[in-house]
């Protein structure tokens, strides 16, 4: 970091929003709290849902955000399961992708006003691929982009998928982008070893089972009887839909603990989500709820952030002007 010895000006605040698929709704509840807090990131990235709530609260969107979120429920949430026949992934996403673009329409993150990237992974490399220009709308579905799930989406030369499988919580991109203080949200940091119920069995490590969402009858019938023989589960064993998303878990878990070692932001935001499903979208006022407690919680640490490295103080010290003469 570089700066002017005659410079004054505060540090830069940035926040990063990390990747967990439905538990993403607790970003709504942390960018409340800070926003209740009078607390502005002057630059802001995120991952898979975290890009999502990320450019909806920099668009102005978040209420939009929030109503639809609190809306869903199981039956709703099928009209967006338009299973892709011939696609490289379950969901072709297009219901998803046609949302995203009249919501955003032809906004670009040039225009949002503040520094914001989502990070994406190229699929063929492996390489982290920050997204700083663009359509909005195009940006978040190649950065929640999940493989199996979603397709991947051709920006450029890359061909993207979702970032969180490199980086859960992108706290390094946050500094490229020039935070000097970061807040980072961790979705993660709570779901190892919960997947199992009293007496052996398992839970829906999804929060339920896909056959639970699936509709019959008329010309899906046939494509769900597949869908059925795959995806069925024995009751004393997880379910594919249920070891996919607990393998995702695992990586969510270890890479983002390895990442958050490496490259630990100056205040690190929790919310207790492990006891939610990791596709249970319908339980947004819940997940909204734990992340305003969580930011909550974290104002004095993030207060005391910004002052020690405002100042150069040691923790706890008083500023210049209240030191004693």
């Amino acid at each position: 970091m570089t700066m002017d010895a005659d410079a004054e000006a505060p540090p830069v605040l940035g926040l990063t929003l990390g990747g967990g698929i439905a538990r993403g709704w607790a970003h709504i509840g942390v960018l409340r709290a800070l926003d209740a807090a009078g607390i502005r990131p002057q630059v802001v990235c995120g991952t898979s849902v975290g890009a999502l709530a990320g450019a909806a609260h920099l668009s102005g969107r978040l209420d939009v955000l929030e109503a639809w979120a609190l809306g869903l429920n199981r039956q709703r949430m099928i009209a967006y399961l338009d299973f892709g026949l011939g696609q490289p992934s379950l969901i072709s996403g297009r219901k998803l992708g046609r949302l995203l673009d009249q919501s955003f329409g032809d906004l670009r993150i040039e225009d949002l006003g503040v520094p914001f990237g989502a990070l994406c992974v190229d699929l063929f490399t492996g390489h982290e691929v920050c997204l700083t220009k663009g359509r909005v709308s195009e940006v978040i579905q190649a950065s929640y982009a999940l493989p199996g799930v979603f397709p991947p989406r051709r920006v450029g030369r890359h061909m993207l998928v979702d970032g969180a499988l490199v980086n859960p919580v992108p706290v390094s991109v946050c500094r490229a982008l020039g935070a000097e203080v970061v807040i980072a949200v961790n979705l993660n940091g709570d779901i190892m070893g919960k997947t199992r119920v009293p007496g052996g069995g398992y839970a829906h490590i999804a929060g339920f089972d896909v056959l639970e969402l699936m509709p019959g009858g008329g010309l899906l019938s046939g494509i769900n009887g597949i869908a059925r023989k795959l995806f069925r589960r024995d009751p004393n064993a997880p379910s594919l839909f249920g070891v996919m998303m607990a393998s995702l878990n695992i990586v969510l878990d270890r890479t983002g603990r390895s990442r958050l070692a490496a490259e630990p932001p100056d205040v690190l935001i929790a919310p207790k989500l492990g006891h939610i499903g990791s596709a249970e979208f319908d339980r947004a006022a819940e997940m909204i709820d734990l992340g305003y407690e969580a930011a909550e919680a974290a104002i004095p640490d993030i207060r005391e952030a910004l002052r020690v490295t405002s100042y150069g103080l040691e923790p706890g010290a008083p500023p210049p002007e209240a030191a004693p003469k």
